[in-house]
């Protein structure tokens, strides 16, 4: 029997939409690094998703942890003994990076939780910004104990935005409205604008779908630095089976 080639997972449910966008970061991704060399179909890499509706509890990841939890275990149970890396397409969600860390060992397996919390303090370096907006769902922005990035606080000047409620509301609406809504980008441009960080993290999957360039900000979207990531270790793999 033929191996199967090398083989990237992403987890979404929360919401589906950010699978599909993650998923089309991957492919552009590829293609740019591949450049000229790119073949299309057969250049694309191999992928495996499981989209789990129940992790859309996490909106309110404190009063619904254990279910959310049992939702992820799933979903990880799933995912893992198909794949060699992968992503889980939500910021709130990858707060827990740990226990599923916990959970790959326990089931023996290879596979490799790309966490966006390891991204996103690769992309603060890279960026050479002091102090870096962050904007996400509550349980992101709260940087409390159910935060993905409490743990960056120590080591990065983070700001949050002054009425997390509006942005809540935001990111709410696009689930119920979709992305395409005419109302959703000039919300998110005001928010922005109110921050004082120069650079702002885009730390919902959801709010890269509405966002547009805002003068005198520079953007950065969580979720394709993570596609960026995962692209890269299945071009590593490609050409070194090649």
């Amino acid at each position: 029997m033929n191996q199967r080639a090398y083989t990237l997972g992403i987890i979404t449910g929360s919401g589906p939409e950010a699978g599909l966008d993650m998923w089309a970061k991957i492919l552009r991704h590829t293609q740019d690094m591949m450049g000229c060399s790119f073949r299309g179909d057969l250049d694309a890499p191999r992928l495996v998703a499981v989209s789990e509706p129940e992790l859309g509890l996490s909106m309110d990841l404190r009063e619904n942890e254990d279910a959310v939890w049992a939702a992820m275990e799933r979903a990880v149970q799933q995912i893992a003994p198909q794949v060699d890396a992968f992503a889980i397409a939500c910021n709130t969600l990858n707060w827990f990076a740990p226990k599923i860390e916990v959970l790959l060992a326990k089931m023996g397996v290879s596979a490799r939780l790309v966490s966006f919390q390891s991204v996103v303090a690769s992309e603060i370096r890279r960026s050479g910004s002091g102090r870096v907006g962050l904007l996400g769902a509550a349980p992101v922005v709260a940087l409390d104990e159910y935060s993905a990035y409490a743990t960056l606080t120590p080591v990065f000047d983070l700001e949050t935005p002054a009425e997390p409620q509006a942005l809540q509301g935001l990111i709410h609406d696009v689930k119920r409205l979709g992305s395409t809504d005419a109302s959703l980008a000039p919300r998110l441009e005001e928010i922005i604008l109110s921050m004082e960080a120069q650079t702002v993290l885009l730390a919902c999957t959801e709010l890269p779908l509405i966002a547009r360039p805002v003068q005198g900000k520079t953007l950065i979207d969580v979720t394709d630095a993570v596609a960026a990531a995962l692209a890269g270790l299945a071009l590593e793999h490609h050409r070194a089976a090649a």
